[in-house]
């Protein structure tokens, strides 16, 4: 389960995403980049970003820290900007929130360089998930004390828009011509056999476990979050067996 807090300032728009985060404080003292329920890509932006950013995690990758936050929309009553006062009146209830990493600077490929082997995890992560969202115009990277992070996986996992064409979408090769590391000769073979035999049910059971219900709920040809659960699961074990050979634009 994700750790929960209770959203009590909100300091700031991040004008760089096009779902329009802020950053917030809450009730743990901690500095939060929080996505909203209310925004236009909705909450299974929120719930790719859980499973993704988790499953991150636990295959070893830098991940800033995932929280749920609960937001009263009277927050939203002083704030002068009228899109984001109608933000937030729009997303009571539980949100997401992710570890502001205060002094982080966005990777540039011309001022930080990433091993052979680092870029090949991450290559092979992103195939996995089906990033469409790492390329150099947008590397959707930190770098933080010295290291890669990552950040923003809304934009994975695109058959979830479309369950009933997913096998046909999960099965589609993934192009990496304009990922942010392919100039760094990313080690793809490596990686694939180092991470997927980590991704297993036992392990997508557990990420998929932290997404709130709440975000799951109602969702048309599923009966229970459960449901929805297995079927975020199944396209990602049968991706992490073949990816990495379906990779395309390597060379």
């Amino acid at each position: 389960m994700l750790k929960e807090a209770i959203a009590t300032r909100y300091i700031t728009p991040l004008r760089e995403g096009g779902s329009l985060p802020g950053l917030v404080e809450a009730d743990d003292l901690g500095t939060y980049v929080m996505k909203f329920t209310g925004a236009g890509q909705g909450r299974k932006t929120l719930v790719a970003e859980v499973v993704c950013g988790e499953l991150a995690r636990r295959l070893g990758f830098r991940v800033p820290r995932i929280v749920t936050l609960d937001l009263d929309p009277v927050l939203g009553l002083g704030e002068p900007d009228q899109e984001v006062q109608e933000l937030l009146k729009a997303s009571g209830g539980t949100n997401l929130g992710m570890d502001f990493l205060s002094g982080a600077l966005g990777f540039d490929p011309l001022a930080f360089a990433v091993s052979s082997e680092e870029a090949g995890r991450i290559v092979w992560f992103d195939a996995l998930v089906n990033n469409v969202d790492r390329s150099w115009r947008n590397p959707n990277l930190l770098v933080w004390r010295g290291e890669v992070w990552l950040i923003d996986h809304g934009a994975t996992m695109i058959w979830h828009h479309s369950w009933r064409g997913a096998e046909a979408s999960a099965a589609r090769p993934y192009g990496i011509a304009d990922h942010a590391l392919r100039p760094f000769q990313p080690d793809i073979a490596a990686a694939a056999a180092a991470l997927a035999p980590l991704v297993t049910e036992e392990l997508l059971a557990e990420v998929t476990a932290a997404v709130p219900d709440v975000w799951l709920a109602d969702e048309p040809g599923f009966d229970t979050p459960d449901d929805l659960r297995r079927a975020y699961a199944r396209p990602l074990l049968a991706r992490a067996a073949r990816i990495h050979e379906r990779i395309e634009g390597d060379k």
